[in-house]
Protein backbone atom coordinates (compact mmCIF):
# COMPACT_ATOMS: atom_id res chain seq x y z
CA UNK A 1 0.00 0.00 0.00
CA UNK A 2 1.49 3.34 -0.46
CA UNK A 3 0.00 6.00 1.49
CA UNK A 4 -0.90 9.15 0.23
CA UNK A 5 0.29 11.60 3.44
CA UNK A 6 1.74 9.99 6.17
CA UNK A 7 2.50 8.05 9.16
CA UNK A 8 4.35 9.11 11.72
CA UNK A 9 6.44 5.80 12.71
CA UNK A 10 6.69 3.31 10.27
CA UNK A 11 10.10 1.89 9.14
CA UNK A 12 9.93 2.71 5.55
CA UNK A 13 9.73 6.06 2.70
CA UNK A 14 6.04 4.82 2.02
CA UNK A 15 3.48 6.29 4.16
CA UNK A 16 1.90 3.23 4.99
CA UNK A 17 5.07 0.85 5.43
CA UNK A 18 6.66 3.76 6.84
CA UNK A 19 6.32 5.49 10.11
CA UNK A 20 5.20 9.03 11.10
CA UNK A 21 14.10 27.56 9.29
CA UNK A 22 18.01 34.44 9.06
CA UNK A 23 20.88 35.50 9.30
CA UNK A 24 22.40 32.56 11.85
CA UNK A 25 25.68 32.68 13.33
CA UNK A 26 28.40 30.80 12.35
CA UNK A 27 29.63 28.30 14.43
CA UNK A 28 33.21 26.73 14.64
CA UNK A 29 32.02 24.25 12.25
CA UNK A 30 30.66 26.46 9.71
CA UNK A 31 27.53 25.93 10.44
CA UNK A 32 24.36 28.21 11.77
CA UNK A 33 24.24 28.03 15.36
CA UNK A 34 19.90 27.29 15.83
CA UNK A 35 20.83 26.52 20.18
CA UNK A 36 18.84 30.34 21.30
CA UNK A 37 15.86 31.95 20.24
CA UNK A 38 18.01 34.58 19.30
CA UNK A 39 20.01 33.21 16.94
CA UNK A 40 18.59 29.73 16.20
CA UNK A 41 15.86 30.86 13.81
CA UNK A 42 16.25 33.91 11.73
CA UNK A 43 13.80 36.37 11.82
CA UNK A 44 13.31 38.02 8.30
CA UNK A 45 13.11 41.62 7.98
CA UNK A 46 9.71 43.09 8.08
CA UNK A 47 8.47 44.50 4.85
CA UNK A 48 7.06 48.10 4.38
CA UNK A 49 4.05 47.39 2.83
CA UNK A 50 1.65 46.46 5.69
CA UNK A 51 -1.74 46.47 2.79
CA UNK A 52 -3.52 43.19 1.59
CA UNK A 53 -2.33 41.76 -1.46
CA UNK A 54 -4.18 43.36 -4.19
CA UNK A 55 -6.38 40.35 -6.14
CA UNK A 56 -5.70 41.77 -9.25
CA UNK A 57 -2.58 40.21 -9.64
CA UNK A 58 -0.20 43.10 -7.67
CA UNK A 59 3.38 41.96 -6.63
CA UNK A 60 3.70 41.06 -3.18
CA UNK A 61 7.55 42.59 -2.11
CA UNK A 62 8.87 40.02 0.35
CA UNK A 63 12.28 39.61 2.11
CA UNK A 64 13.22 36.82 -0.54
CA UNK A 65 11.90 38.91 -3.75
CA UNK A 66 8.77 40.28 -5.09
CA UNK A 67 5.97 37.69 -6.38
CA UNK A 68 3.50 37.91 -8.69
CA UNK A 69 1.33 34.97 -7.83
CA UNK A 70 -2.06 33.80 -9.84
CA UNK A 71 -5.91 34.21 -8.80
CA UNK A 72 -7.36 30.63 -7.89
CA UNK A 73 -10.77 31.06 -7.61
CA UNK A 74 -11.95 32.84 -4.23
CA UNK A 75 -7.81 33.12 -2.82
CA UNK A 76 -4.87 34.39 -4.69
CA UNK A 77 -2.26 32.16 -4.59
CA UNK A 78 1.57 32.50 -4.26
CA UNK A 79 3.61 29.14 -5.20
CA UNK A 80 6.69 27.80 -5.02
CA UNK A 81 8.75 30.67 -2.94
CA UNK A 82 12.02 29.96 -2.08
CA UNK A 83 12.31 30.29 2.04
CA UNK A 84 16.20 29.20 2.06
CA UNK A 85 19.49 28.52 0.04
CA UNK A 86 18.95 25.69 -1.56
CA UNK A 87 20.45 22.93 0.32
CA UNK A 88 22.76 21.46 -1.97
CA UNK A 89 26.56 20.23 -2.34
CA UNK A 90 28.41 21.54 0.51
CA UNK A 91 24.83 22.52 2.11
CA UNK A 92 24.11 19.09 2.06
CA UNK A 93 23.24 17.69 5.88
CA UNK A 94 23.16 21.94 7.27
CA UNK A 95 21.04 23.70 8.68
CA UNK A 96 19.22 26.32 6.78
CA UNK A 97 20.57 29.93 5.08
CA UNK A 98 18.27 32.40 4.26
CA UNK A 99 17.77 32.88 0.79
CA UNK A 100 18.89 36.00 -0.39
CA UNK A 101 16.83 39.04 -1.70
CA UNK A 102 16.07 39.90 -5.68
CA UNK A 103 15.00 43.05 -6.69
CA UNK A 104 13.71 41.33 -9.54
CA UNK A 105 9.99 40.22 -10.01
CA UNK A 106 9.59 36.49 -9.46
CA UNK A 107 6.92 34.34 -11.03
CA UNK A 108 5.28 32.66 -7.76
CA UNK A 109 2.43 30.68 -10.38
CA UNK A 110 3.80 27.32 -9.83
CA UNK A 111 5.08 25.01 -6.98
CA UNK A 112 8.47 24.38 -6.22
CA UNK A 113 9.74 20.64 -6.35
CA UNK A 114 9.27 18.48 -3.42
CA UNK A 115 12.32 17.16 -1.43
CA UNK A 116 13.59 14.18 -2.83
CA UNK A 117 11.69 10.54 -2.01
CA UNK A 118 10.68 7.47 -3.16
CA UNK A 119 6.54 7.93 -2.88
CA UNK A 120 5.04 8.05 -6.26
CA UNK A 121 1.92 9.55 -5.07
CA UNK A 122 3.90 12.64 -3.35
CA UNK A 123 5.23 13.34 -6.74
CA UNK A 124 2.57 12.74 -8.87
CA UNK A 125 1.71 16.46 -8.88
CA UNK A 126 5.54 17.53 -9.79
CA UNK A 127 9.30 16.78 -9.85
CA UNK A 128 11.40 16.34 -7.00
CA UNK A 129 14.67 17.70 -6.76
CA UNK A 130 17.39 18.67 -3.65
CA UNK A 131 17.11 21.99 -4.48
CA UNK A 132 13.42 22.06 -2.87
CA UNK A 133 12.75 24.48 0.50
CA UNK A 134 9.69 26.56 -1.07
CA UNK A 135 6.87 27.21 0.86
CA UNK A 136 3.34 27.97 -0.47
CA UNK A 137 1.57 30.91 -0.06
CA UNK A 138 -2.87 30.90 -0.16
CA UNK A 139 -4.78 34.80 0.77
CA UNK A 140 -8.37 34.89 0.20
CA UNK A 141 -9.10 37.79 -2.41
CA UNK A 142 -11.84 39.94 -0.97
CA UNK A 143 -10.26 42.83 1.23
CA UNK A 144 -10.19 42.87 5.11
CA UNK A 145 -9.90 45.03 7.17
CA UNK A 146 -7.76 44.08 9.45
CA UNK A 147 -4.91 41.38 9.24
CA UNK A 148 -5.60 37.94 8.96
CA UNK A 149 -4.41 34.95 11.31
CA UNK A 150 -1.86 33.22 9.67
CA UNK A 151 -2.00 28.96 9.77
CA UNK A 152 1.50 27.49 8.79
CA UNK A 153 0.97 23.56 7.52
CA UNK A 154 3.86 20.81 8.09
CA UNK A 155 2.74 18.06 5.68
CA UNK A 156 2.64 14.37 7.36
CA UNK A 157 4.76 11.01 5.43
CA UNK A 158 6.48 9.59 7.71
CA UNK A 159 9.46 11.85 7.78
CA UNK A 160 10.26 10.54 4.23
CA UNK A 161 7.43 11.41 1.96
CA UNK A 162 4.87 14.30 0.92
CA UNK A 163 5.18 18.05 0.17
CA UNK A 164 3.43 21.38 0.97
CA UNK A 165 1.91 21.28 -2.30
CA UNK A 166 0.25 18.57 -1.80
CA UNK A 167 -2.16 20.46 0.21
CA UNK A 168 -4.57 22.71 -1.74
CA UNK A 169 -5.00 25.34 0.21
CA UNK A 170 -8.03 27.47 -0.85
CA UNK A 171 -11.07 25.98 0.38
CA UNK A 172 -9.29 26.91 3.99
CA UNK A 173 -8.30 29.66 3.56
CA UNK A 174 -11.38 31.32 1.86
CA UNK A 175 -14.05 29.78 4.51
CA UNK A 176 -11.80 30.41 7.42
CA UNK A 177 -10.98 33.76 6.12
CA UNK A 178 -7.16 33.42 7.11
CA UNK A 179 -3.66 33.34 5.19
CA UNK A 180 -2.20 29.78 5.21
CA UNK A 181 1.67 28.79 4.27
CA UNK A 182 2.01 24.89 3.17
CA UNK A 183 5.98 24.09 3.63
CA UNK A 184 8.15 21.47 2.13
CA UNK A 185 11.73 20.46 4.23
CA UNK A 186 13.86 18.02 3.39
CA UNK A 187 13.03 14.05 4.37
CA UNK A 188 14.43 10.86 4.94
CA UNK A 189 18.30 10.83 5.20
CA UNK A 190 18.87 13.88 3.68
CA UNK A 191 16.22 15.68 6.91
CA UNK A 192 17.41 13.43 9.59
CA UNK A 193 20.91 11.95 9.63
CA UNK A 194 23.01 11.67 12.46
CA UNK A 195 26.46 11.33 12.47
CA UNK A 196 29.07 11.73 15.75
CA UNK A 197 30.08 15.44 15.71
CA UNK A 198 27.91 16.31 12.51
CA UNK A 199 26.15 19.65 13.50
CA UNK A 200 22.76 19.79 13.41
CA UNK A 201 22.08 16.12 13.33
CA UNK A 202 18.87 14.86 13.32
CA UNK A 203 17.25 17.94 12.90
CA UNK A 204 18.07 19.09 9.39
CA UNK A 205 14.32 18.61 8.32
CA UNK A 206 12.47 19.91 11.53
CA UNK A 207 15.12 23.12 10.79
CA UNK A 208 13.60 23.31 7.41
CA UNK A 209 10.09 23.45 9.17
CA UNK A 210 11.07 26.63 11.82
CA UNK A 211 12.96 28.49 9.02
CA UNK A 212 9.37 28.38 6.83
CA UNK A 213 7.69 29.26 10.33
CA UNK A 214 10.16 32.17 10.69
CA UNK A 215 9.37 33.18 6.91
CA UNK A 216 5.67 33.39 7.37
CA UNK A 217 6.27 34.82 10.70
CA UNK A 218 8.82 37.80 9.00
CA UNK A 219 6.61 37.97 5.71
CA UNK A 220 3.13 38.29 7.09
CA UNK A 221 2.17 41.65 6.78
CA UNK A 222 3.21 41.42 3.03
CA UNK A 223 -0.24 39.27 2.22
CA UNK A 224 -2.47 40.64 5.11
CA UNK A 225 -1.58 38.35 7.37
CA UNK A 226 -1.12 39.44 11.37
CA UNK A 227 2.89 38.18 12.17
CA UNK A 228 1.34 38.42 15.83
CA UNK A 229 -1.23 35.77 15.16
CA UNK A 230 0.92 32.50 13.95
CA UNK A 231 -0.58 28.91 14.43
CA UNK A 232 1.25 25.98 13.50
CA UNK A 233 -0.29 22.67 12.36
CA UNK A 234 0.64 19.50 10.99
CA UNK A 235 -0.79 15.82 11.07
CA UNK A 236 1.36 12.67 11.54
CA UNK A 237 5.35 13.33 10.98
CA UNK A 238 4.30 16.83 10.67
CA UNK A 239 2.33 17.00 13.83
CA UNK A 240 5.23 15.20 16.16
CA UNK A 241 7.50 17.82 14.64
CA UNK A 242 4.28 20.57 15.61
CA UNK A 243 4.39 18.73 19.48
CA UNK A 244 8.04 19.21 19.56
CA UNK A 245 8.21 22.74 18.32
CA UNK A 246 6.43 23.46 22.03
CA UNK A 247 9.84 22.66 23.23
CA UNK A 248 12.76 23.56 20.93
CA UNK A 249 14.17 27.02 22.10
CA UNK A 250 14.25 28.00 18.64
CA UNK A 251 10.41 28.25 18.97
CA UNK A 252 9.93 31.10 21.11
CA UNK A 253 8.55 33.95 19.83
CA UNK A 254 7.46 32.23 16.14
CA UNK A 255 4.32 30.40 17.44
CA UNK A 256 1.08 31.80 18.66
CA UNK A 257 -1.01 28.64 18.56
CA UNK A 258 -0.36 24.63 17.16
CA UNK A 259 -2.34 22.15 16.36
CA UNK A 260 -1.33 18.42 16.09
CA UNK A 261 -3.25 15.58 14.45
CA UNK A 262 -1.94 11.85 15.02
CA UNK A 263 1.08 13.48 16.04
CA UNK A 264 1.53 13.98 19.59
CA UNK A 265 4.74 13.86 21.50
CA UNK A 266 3.48 10.40 23.38
CA UNK A 267 3.21 8.93 20.81
CA UNK A 268 4.68 4.67 21.67
CA UNK A 269 4.02 1.69 20.36
CA UNK A 270 4.89 -1.41 21.87
CA UNK A 271 7.43 -4.39 20.21
CA UNK A 272 5.64 -5.41 17.30
CA UNK A 273 2.62 -3.34 17.38
CA UNK A 274 3.49 -0.50 14.82
CA UNK A 275 4.74 -4.23 12.62
CA UNK A 276 5.21 -7.21 13.58
CA UNK A 277 8.59 -7.97 14.56
CA UNK A 278 9.61 -4.29 15.16
CA UNK A 279 11.23 -3.26 18.69
CA UNK A 280 9.37 -1.14 20.60
CA UNK A 281 9.67 2.54 19.11
CA UNK A 282 8.22 6.03 19.70
CA UNK A 283 7.81 9.20 17.93
CA UNK A 284 10.94 10.73 19.07
CA UNK A 285 14.52 9.16 19.03
CA UNK A 286 17.85 10.26 21.74
CA UNK A 287 20.43 11.61 19.54
CA UNK A 288 22.60 8.49 19.80
CA UNK A 289 20.29 6.24 18.39
CA UNK A 290 19.84 8.87 15.33
CA UNK A 291 23.52 8.33 15.31
CA UNK A 292 23.44 4.94 15.35
CA UNK A 293 20.81 4.89 12.49
CA UNK A 294 23.15 7.42 11.01
CA UNK A 295 26.50 5.20 10.67
CA UNK A 296 24.51 1.91 9.87
CA UNK A 297 22.55 3.60 6.67
CA UNK A 298 26.03 5.84 5.85
CA UNK A 299 27.75 2.14 5.64
CA UNK A 300 25.13 0.72 3.69
CA UNK A 301 25.47 3.63 1.31
CA UNK A 302 29.04 2.91 0.81
CA UNK A 303 30.22 5.50 3.37
CA UNK A 304 32.65 4.20 6.41
CA UNK A 305 35.53 5.52 7.66
CA UNK A 306 37.37 8.79 7.65
CA UNK A 307 36.02 11.49 5.10
CA UNK A 308 32.39 9.54 5.52
CA UNK A 309 30.44 13.02 5.52
CA UNK A 310 32.53 13.96 2.38
CA UNK A 311 31.30 10.55 0.79
CA UNK A 312 28.11 11.12 1.39
CA UNK A 313 27.49 14.48 0.09
CA UNK A 314 29.33 13.21 -3.28
CA UNK A 315 26.37 10.24 -3.45
CA UNK A 316 23.47 10.75 -6.12
CA UNK A 317 20.41 11.88 -4.61
CA UNK A 318 19.01 8.30 -5.41
CA UNK A 319 21.32 6.68 -2.99
CA UNK A 320 20.29 8.41 -0.54
CA UNK A 321 16.96 8.40 -1.32
CA UNK A 322 17.54 4.17 -0.74
CA UNK A 323 17.90 4.75 2.25
CA UNK A 324 14.83 5.73 4.01
CA UNK A 325 14.01 3.21 4.97
CA UNK A 326 16.23 3.75 8.39
CA UNK A 327 14.51 7.04 8.81
CA UNK A 328 10.70 6.16 9.69
CA UNK A 329 11.22 7.57 13.45
CA UNK A 330 14.30 10.36 13.01
CA UNK A 331 13.25 13.09 15.16
CA UNK A 332 15.75 13.70 17.40
CA UNK A 333 16.63 14.86 21.02
CA UNK A 334 19.14 16.05 23.14
CA UNK A 335 20.30 18.66 19.91
CA UNK A 336 20.63 22.29 20.41
CA UNK A 337 16.91 22.68 18.50
CA UNK A 338 15.41 19.75 20.87
CA UNK A 339 17.72 19.58 24.07
CA UNK A 340 15.89 17.23 26.11
CA UNK A 341 12.77 14.36 25.22
CA UNK A 342 9.44 16.59 24.43
CA UNK A 343 7.20 14.38 26.32
CA UNK A 344 10.01 15.08 29.85
CA UNK A 345 10.61 19.03 28.84
CA UNK A 346 6.56 19.06 28.73
CA UNK A 347 5.88 17.39 32.30
CA UNK A 348 8.64 19.64 33.22
CA UNK A 349 6.60 22.69 32.60
CA UNK A 350 9.41 23.66 29.89
CA UNK A 351 7.03 23.91 26.77
CA UNK A 352 5.40 26.96 25.17
CA UNK A 353 2.45 27.65 27.34
CA UNK A 354 0.39 28.41 23.89
CA UNK A 355 -3.44 27.48 23.71
CA UNK A 356 -3.37 24.10 21.60
CA UNK A 357 -5.73 21.72 19.59
CA UNK A 358 -4.59 18.10 19.76
CA UNK A 359 -6.31 14.86 18.45
CA UNK A 360 -5.95 11.43 16.77
CA UNK A 361 -8.65 9.44 14.79
CA UNK A 362 -10.62 6.67 15.70
CA UNK A 363 -9.61 3.99 13.87
CA UNK A 364 -5.89 5.35 13.31
CA UNK A 365 -4.05 2.11 12.94
CA UNK A 366 -6.30 0.34 10.17
CA UNK A 367 -4.22 2.46 7.76
CA UNK A 368 -1.10 0.35 8.77
CA UNK A 369 -2.36 -3.35 9.28
CA UNK A 370 -4.40 -2.74 5.98
CA UNK A 371 -0.99 -1.73 4.24
CA UNK A 372 0.57 -4.94 6.31
CA UNK A 373 -2.22 -7.10 4.75
CA UNK A 374 -1.73 -6.25 1.24
CA UNK A 375 1.83 -7.44 1.77
CA UNK A 376 0.67 -10.35 3.25
CA UNK A 377 -2.81 -11.54 3.55
CA UNK A 378 -1.72 -13.83 6.08
CA UNK A 379 0.32 -11.28 8.12
CA UNK A 380 -3.36 -11.13 10.83
CA UNK A 381 -4.66 -14.01 10.78
CA UNK A 382 -7.38 -16.04 13.60
CA UNK A 383 -4.14 -18.22 13.53
CA UNK A 384 -1.62 -16.00 14.73
CA UNK A 385 -3.72 -13.25 16.86
CA UNK A 386 -2.67 -14.95 19.91
CA UNK A 387 1.18 -15.12 18.81
CA UNK A 388 1.16 -11.25 18.28
CA UNK A 389 -0.32 -10.45 21.14
CA UNK A 390 2.24 -12.62 23.21
CA UNK A 391 4.92 -11.28 21.54
CA UNK A 392 4.44 -7.63 22.07
CA UNK A 393 2.83 -8.06 25.69
CA UNK A 394 4.93 -11.10 27.55
CA UNK A 395 3.44 -11.53 30.84
CA UNK A 396 0.03 -9.29 30.19
CA UNK A 397 -0.69 -11.44 27.58
CA UNK A 398 -3.42 -13.10 29.02
CA UNK A 399 -5.04 -9.91 29.92
CA UNK A 400 -4.98 -8.25 26.90
CA UNK A 401 -6.43 -11.17 25.17
CA UNK A 402 -9.65 -10.92 27.65
CA UNK A 403 -9.61 -7.44 27.23
CA UNK A 404 -9.70 -8.36 23.65
CA UNK A 405 -11.53 -11.11 22.73
CA UNK A 406 -11.00 -12.28 19.23
CA UNK A 407 -14.38 -13.51 19.01
CA UNK A 408 -15.72 -10.01 19.96
CA UNK A 409 -14.26 -8.85 16.17
CA UNK A 410 -15.58 -9.56 12.90
CA UNK A 411 -11.50 -10.18 11.94
CA UNK A 412 -8.72 -10.89 13.45
CA UNK A 413 -7.11 -7.86 11.61
CA UNK A 414 -9.67 -5.27 13.22
CA UNK A 415 -9.13 -7.15 16.70
CA UNK A 416 -5.49 -6.01 15.97
CA UNK A 417 -6.21 -2.45 14.77
CA UNK A 418 -8.15 -1.63 17.50
CA UNK A 419 -5.74 -2.73 20.27
CA UNK A 420 -2.87 -1.25 18.72
CA UNK A 421 -4.98 1.89 18.27
CA UNK A 422 -6.00 2.15 21.44
CA UNK A 423 -2.87 1.43 22.89
CA UNK A 424 -0.41 3.25 21.17
CA UNK A 425 -2.70 5.98 19.23
CA UNK A 426 -5.23 7.14 21.41
CA UNK A 427 -4.56 6.95 25.02
CA UNK A 428 -0.85 8.33 24.92
CA UNK A 429 -2.35 11.13 22.85
CA UNK A 430 -5.14 12.43 25.48
CA UNK A 431 -1.93 11.72 28.06
CA UNK A 432 -0.10 14.26 26.74
CA UNK A 433 -3.17 16.51 25.99
CA UNK A 434 -3.14 16.58 30.04
CA UNK A 435 0.07 16.86 30.21
CA UNK A 436 0.66 20.09 28.51
CA UNK A 437 -2.84 21.04 30.04
CA UNK A 438 -0.73 21.01 33.11
CA UNK A 439 1.81 22.60 32.15
CA UNK A 440 -0.11 25.93 31.50
CA UNK A 441 -1.62 25.54 27.94
CA UNK A 442 -4.80 25.72 27.23
CA UNK A 443 -5.69 22.64 25.44
CA UNK A 444 -8.51 20.95 23.33
CA UNK A 445 -8.94 17.43 22.56
CA UNK A 446 -11.11 16.05 19.63
CA UNK A 447 -10.82 12.82 17.82
CA UNK A 448 -11.82 12.35 14.19
CA UNK A 449 -14.72 9.46 14.03
CA UNK A 450 -16.27 9.81 10.06
CA UNK A 451 -16.12 6.21 9.65
CA UNK A 452 -16.90 6.67 5.57
CA UNK A 453 -14.08 9.00 5.14
CA UNK A 454 -12.33 9.29 1.76
CA UNK A 455 -9.99 5.79 1.47
CA UNK A 456 -6.73 7.97 1.41
CA UNK A 457 -4.80 5.35 2.22
CA UNK A 458 -6.31 2.24 0.34
CA UNK A 459 -7.42 0.49 3.13
CA UNK A 460 -10.55 -1.12 1.77
CA UNK A 461 -8.60 -3.02 -0.63
CA UNK A 462 -7.02 -4.88 1.72
CA UNK A 463 -10.32 -6.11 3.03
CA UNK A 464 -10.18 -4.69 6.27
CA UNK A 465 -12.83 -1.70 6.60
CA UNK A 466 -11.10 1.35 6.56
CA UNK A 467 -13.23 3.63 9.32
CA UNK A 468 -11.72 6.69 10.74
CA UNK A 469 -8.19 5.61 9.73
CA UNK A 470 -4.76 7.48 9.97
CA UNK A 471 -4.82 10.22 7.76
CA UNK A 472 -8.59 10.00 6.64
CA UNK A 473 -9.51 13.45 8.03
CA UNK A 474 -7.00 15.58 5.92
CA UNK A 475 -9.73 15.71 3.19
CA UNK A 476 -11.51 17.43 5.71
CA UNK A 477 -9.42 20.51 5.44
CA UNK A 478 -7.66 20.37 2.62
CA UNK A 479 -8.33 19.86 -1.44
CA UNK A 480 -5.88 16.57 -1.76
CA UNK A 481 -3.77 17.55 -4.95
CA UNK A 482 -6.79 19.75 -5.70
CA UNK A 483 -9.59 17.94 -5.67
CA UNK A 484 -12.35 17.95 -3.16
CA UNK A 485 -12.82 14.33 -1.90
CA UNK A 486 -15.80 15.06 0.83
CA UNK A 487 -18.34 14.67 -1.65
CA UNK A 488 -20.35 11.59 0.50
CA UNK A 489 -23.45 12.34 2.78
CA UNK A 490 -22.57 14.49 5.63
CA UNK A 491 -18.82 14.91 4.39
CA UNK A 492 -19.36 18.26 2.97
CA UNK A 493 -21.06 19.62 6.96
CA UNK A 494 -18.41 17.50 8.42
CA UNK A 495 -15.54 19.32 6.81
CA UNK A 496 -17.10 22.55 6.85
CA UNK A 497 -17.28 22.05 11.39
CA UNK A 498 -13.84 21.29 10.88
CA UNK A 499 -12.71 24.36 9.04
CA UNK A 500 -14.40 26.72 11.41
CA UNK A 501 -13.14 24.94 14.63
CA UNK A 502 -9.46 25.22 13.37
CA UNK A 503 -9.63 28.52 11.65
CA UNK A 504 -12.04 30.36 14.98
CA UNK A 505 -9.05 29.08 16.62
CA UNK A 506 -6.61 30.36 14.93
CA UNK A 507 -8.30 33.61 15.31
CA UNK A 508 -9.02 33.88 18.49
CA UNK A 509 -7.37 30.69 20.33
CA UNK A 510 -10.89 28.99 20.99
CA UNK A 511 -12.65 26.53 18.64
CA UNK A 512 -16.28 27.56 17.92
CA UNK A 513 -18.83 26.55 15.59
CA UNK A 514 -22.59 26.46 14.78
CA UNK A 515 -22.67 22.87 15.22
CA UNK A 516 -20.66 22.45 18.15
CA UNK A 517 -22.40 23.15 21.54
CA UNK A 518 -19.55 22.50 24.07
CA UNK A 519 -16.10 21.96 23.65
CA UNK A 520 -14.48 22.16 27.14
CA UNK A 521 -10.95 21.95 27.36
CA UNK A 522 -8.53 19.72 28.77
CA UNK A 523 -6.77 20.26 32.27
CA UNK A 524 -4.23 18.28 33.88
CA UNK A 525 -7.18 15.68 35.46
CA UNK A 526 -9.43 14.69 32.59
CA UNK A 527 -9.51 15.12 28.91
CA UNK A 528 -13.19 16.22 27.57
CA UNK A 529 -13.28 15.00 24.21
CA UNK A 530 -14.91 16.69 21.38
CA UNK A 531 -16.08 13.41 18.83
CA UNK A 532 -15.66 14.43 15.47
CA UNK A 533 -18.38 12.23 13.42
CA UNK A 534 -21.27 12.27 10.47
CA UNK A 535 -23.56 12.84 11.39
CA UNK A 536 -22.99 13.80 15.15
CA UNK A 537 -20.45 15.98 16.97
CA UNK A 538 -20.54 15.69 20.86
CA UNK A 539 -18.38 15.01 23.71
CA UNK A 540 -17.42 11.26 23.90
CA UNK A 541 -16.03 9.35 27.18
CA UNK A 542 -12.61 8.86 25.45
CA UNK A 543 -10.96 6.44 28.05
CA UNK A 544 -13.68 4.37 28.30
CA UNK A 545 -13.95 4.43 24.41
CA UNK A 546 -10.07 3.52 23.95
CA UNK A 547 -9.73 1.50 27.53
CA UNK A 548 -7.35 3.38 28.44
CA UNK A 549 -7.71 2.81 32.78
CA UNK A 550 -6.92 -1.10 31.50
CA UNK A 551 -3.72 -0.03 29.40
CA UNK A 552 -2.57 1.92 32.53
CA UNK A 553 -2.95 -1.13 34.41
CA UNK A 554 -0.57 -2.79 32.50
CA UNK A 555 1.76 -0.12 32.50
CA UNK A 556 0.99 1.16 28.78
CA UNK A 557 -0.34 4.08 26.93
Amino acid sequence: MTLLVGCSGAPDGNGATGALQASPTSTSAGAPDLSTPATTVPTPGQVTDTSSPDPADAPVDTTTGTLRGKEAGATHEYLGIRFASPPTGARRWTLPEPAPDTDEVLAADAPGPACPQSDDIALAAGESDEDCLFLNVTVPTRPSTSPRPVMVWWHGGGFTSGSGSQYDARRLADQGDVVVVTANYRLGMFGYLALPGLPGSGNFGFADQLAALAWAKGNATAFGGDPDNITVFGESAGGTSVCAALTSPAAAGLIDKAIFSSGSCRLSWPAGTLFPGLPATASLIPLKDAETIGVGAAKAAGCDGSGVLDCLRRLPVATVVDQAAAFGNPLAYGTDLLPERPADAVVAGRSLPVPVISGGNLDEQRSFVGGLLLTDPDAVSVTNYGALVRASFGEHASAVLDEYPLQAYDSAALAWSTLVTDVAWACTTTRGARELAAAGATVYSYEFADRTAPDVSGVASSGLPQGAAHATDLPYLFDLGGKSLVTRTGQGELAETMVELWTSFARTGTPSSGRVASWPATTGDSSPVLQLGNPDIGLVDHRAEHKCAFWESVGQG
